[in-house]
């Protein structure tokens, strides 16, 4: 994959947004969070001013003028260059035919959760579960009120997706807590005298 002059996604939310018109940094962190943009991507109005600053030496957007509101100063207004189009589009494509190794800290902790004894990894699991269960309500009710307002599927799509992988993980996990306390695995039991424990039991128990 080619290096990029600027490969913050915020850098590539920023361009997606200029397409609609030029806008001012305060306005595009308005839009980005009214848009629930803040979901996906980390940021605060000093990190955007900061984005915005390298796409503009990137050539990617370009001061188009000065705004001012009532008493406020005057802010910088940025529109997308033709550059800036192209960077956009090229970005987007590679994002989304090609898959990129990611680090999520589940991974991490799955990794070494041998670490716990089975007695406090089992209730840590299914408070997670719990927690996925309630986050998974959430987005369906994010969506389903977005839909009865009349937004286009195709807007809610990455919503879809949240879904998707908080389904995934549910059915992992549960899977995981029952190789765990399944005596027929062998899983639990090793795990549990390495920690000088009794083997585990389907029992649920909170910590």
């Amino acid at each position: 994959m080619a290096k990029r002059k600027v490969a913050n996604l915020l850098a590539l939310a920023v361009l997606s947004y200029l397409t609609q018109r030029p806008m001012y940094p305060y306005e595009l962190s308005r839009t980005l969070r009214d848009h629930g943009d803040d979901r996906s991507i980390k940021f605060n109005h000093g990190s955007l001013y900061m984005v915005v600053q390298q796409l503009a030496r990137a050539g990617f957007v370009a001061e188009q003028g000065t705004s001012r509101e009532g008493q406020r100063p005057e802010r910088t207004v940025y529109a997308l260059t033709d550059a800036g189009r192209a960077e956009l589009r090229d970005w987007m494509r590679e994002l989304v035919a090609e898959p990129q190794h990611e680090y999520p800290q589940f991974v991490t902790a799955l990794s070494l959760i041998a670490a716990l004894p089975p007695s406090e990894a089992l209730p840590l699991l299914r408070r997670r579960l719990d927690r996925l269960a309630a986050s998974r309500a959430e987005i369906r009710a994010l969506i389903d009120g977005a839909l009865d307002q009349g937004v286009p599927g195709l807007f809610l799509v990455e919503e879809e997706y949240r879904l998707t992988l908080l389904d995934a993980e549910r059915a992992f996990v549960t899977r995981f807590i029952e190789q765990i306390t399944d005596p027929d695995t062998g899983w639990g039991g090793r795990w549990a005298e390495f920690h000088g424990e009794h083997p585990p039991t389907n029992e649920r128990t909170e910590s």
